[in-house]
């Protein structure tokens, strides 16, 4: 059995942020399904894992987290010599790092509120047989549109939003992007050419591919 745990649903973004950064990793895990359409996540047996009751938990060894940003920044320190690395290539270059944390604050708090309102009324809503509320569309299109622009002007400069090699920046837009483009606002990606080269490379990726299928 793995030492390595992951409680969590396949269909959610942070889920998949985890499993993508385990996949690029090259580890072994054992993925726990988390039924949150039961509630599985508000009970007890899940909320010692994570109090707040949201996907995804983790587990390896005796280390116990849950925050998908934690989980992978974990990840990617704790086995920063296996498989591929997703800290700036001189990691111990405290600029460069700090580089990197400002694109993950970016996705965190300017591209991911965002997108997620994007998704849950063209991806999730539709599931659930309701109608998308086109006003709220164009209002988070419009503020999608500015993020993608700072990042078409910074994918001028460097391959990735960090620099020039992948890292963790780039991967924690995966799993949102994944939904996006099979919406109409992948239109925002493919008409920016930088951005569209971007995140055709960051989705051809084989780990990308694994979650993307």
């Amino acid at each position: 059995m793995a030492a390595i745990k992951v409680f969590g649903n396949p269909a959610s973004a942070p889920t998949m942020r985890v499993i993508l950064t385990l996949h690029e990793k090259n580890l072994d895990f054992e993925f726990v399904h988390v039924d949150l359409q039961a509630g599985e996540h508000k009970k007890e047996a899940f909320l010692a894992r994570n109090p707040f009751g949201q996907v995804p938990a983790f587990e390896d060894g005796d280390v116990k987290l849950f925050e998908s940003r934690a989980i992978t920044q974990y990840i990617a320190h704790r086995y920063e010599g296996q498989g591929t690395n997703l800290l700036p290539a001189d990691s111990k270059n405290i600029a460069h790092y700090a580089t990197m944390a400002i694109g993950m604050q970016v996705e965190a708090h300017q591209f991911e509120p965002v997108a997620v309102k994007l998704v849950s009324e063209q991806v999730f809503k539709l599931k659930k047989g309701l109608t998308t509320d086109q006003a709220i569309v164009a209002e988070e299109e419009a503020k999608l549109a500015k993020v993608l622009d700072v990042y078409e002007a910074r994918l001028k400069d460097f391959k990735y939003l960090a620099g020039d090699t992948f890292t963790l920046t780039d991967l924690h837009h995966i799993p949102t992007i994944k939904y996006l483009l099979g919406t109409p606002t992948k239109k925002l990606f493919t008409e920016r050419p930088r951005v569209n080269e971007w995140v055709a490379e960051i989705t051809k990726r084989p780990a990308s591919q694994k979650i993307l299928q």
